[in-house]
């Protein structure tokens, strides 16, 4: 009988896997779609609970409510901002292929202007090739521009599945802010593992996903936003594709957006162009800079900030494999990772060095 009754509970967690794995092979199509309203569900569900308190104990109606605002909020002005960096992208791509735009030309104007010891650095560091530098900086620049408008047509072709996948995520938002607890306590008792553990883990999940999205991607857009906001201001043609460029070179620490507005910068300044030069120097370094130094610890906090290089590599890795999901899938992999090896120590940790009765090992 007891050999009956452990094969009967091997076959049933096996049927429990299949099951299990065949019901996200179901979904995978449209996991985005599920990752991210759970993502905005665990955001927005203080505001939740704060219309709950006001609307108790219709909790349908806050729900709905709430994905109202979200709605208004934060989906209708990045799929505003998206159609323009679509919009300019493509722009850009034509100018680079009709030759109005060369990048190469404006490399040689700062060449020529640069003192006698940086040209000849460059010369001895192999980068005075102006056809070469030419021919990779337009290479790079049609690459991007042409692999904007290729994601923008491609959404135009499949625009069936793409707002049948938007409304597959508004509509599991809503039960997610609704039903979420529930949903989360069931989750959460079925995991088989010591409630102190399980606590701790959902606790430092929801926390992760708080802190990643409010301080890299929050701060992320803010500096995207602020770049974009001076490049309008100084009359950089497409101020919104290069915004979104320093939102996303933003993650890499202390140097992200520089790499896009100094360029710029020392341009300016070779040619002449002073004030700009000037003006973009000291906005990029007193506010643009000092966003990530400032906004960062206060939407993160001290205890779920990981080190920078993690959330580097775990950001372009998540992107490899997820595409734009991986943004936020990568870093919350890699903070749960984090916290499970540091609960494993702790409890290690805790455990008594010699069992009950035992007496003490003598070493050799």
């Amino acid at each position: 009988m007891a050999q009956s009754s452990a094969l009967e509970d091997k076959t049933f967690l096996l049927l429990l896997l299949l099951v299990s794995l065949a019901f996200f092979w179901v979904l995978w199509p449209f996991y985005g779609a599920v990752f991210w309203g759970a993502i905005f569900a665990i955001l927005f569900s203080g505001l939740f609970l704060r219309l709950l308190k006001r609307l108790a104990p219709r909790r349908t109606l806050a729900a709905l409510l709430t994905v109202l605002i979200i709605l208004v909020l934060v989906i209708l002005p990045v799929g505003f901002i998206g159609g323009l960096l679509v919009q300019e992208a493509s722009g850009v791509y034509a100018r680079v292929q009709s030759g109005d735009l060369s990048f190469g030309r404006y490399f040689q104007q700062v060449y020529n202007a640069l003192p006698a010891w940086a040209t000849t650095l460059l010369e001895r560091s192999g980068l005075n090739d102006l056809g070469v530098i030419q021919e990779r900086l337009t290479t790079s620049l049609t690459r991007g521009s042409q692999f904007i408008a290729t994601q923008a047509l491609n959404i135009g072709q499949n625009a069936f599945d793409f707002f049948v996948s938007f409304f597959v995520m508004l509509y599991l938002l809503f039960f997610f802010l609704r039903d979420g607890a529930a949903l989360s306590w069931r989750i959460r008792d079925a995991i088989p593992l010591e409630m102190q553990i399980k606590r701790s883990l959902f606790s430092k999940f929801t926390t992760v996903i708080r802190a990643t999205v409010k301080g890299n991607i929050v701060v992320a857009m803010l500096q995207g936003a602020l770049g974009g906001l001076i490049f309008w201001f100084l009359g950089v043609h497409a101020p919104v594709l290069w915004g979104t460029l320093m939102a996303f070179l933003s993650l890499l620490p202390a140097v992200g957006a520089a790499l896009v507005w100094l360029p710029v910068a020392i341009y300016f300044l070779a040619t002449g162009a002073l004030w700009q030069g000037v003006v973009l120097i000291a906005f990029g370094v007193l506010v643009i800079g000092l966003v990530d130094n400032i906004l960062r610890p206060v939407l993160v906090g001290k205890d779920t900030k990981m080190p920078d290089y993690v959330v580097l590599v775990s950001t372009i890795g998540g992107m490899a494999l997820f595409g734009l999901n991986g943004f936020v899938i990568g870093p919350v992999i890699a903070a749960m990772f984090m916290a499970a090896w540091d609960i494993f120590l702790k409890a290690r940790e805790a455990e008594p060095l010699e069992a009950p009765g035992q007496e003490p090992r003598q070493d050799l």
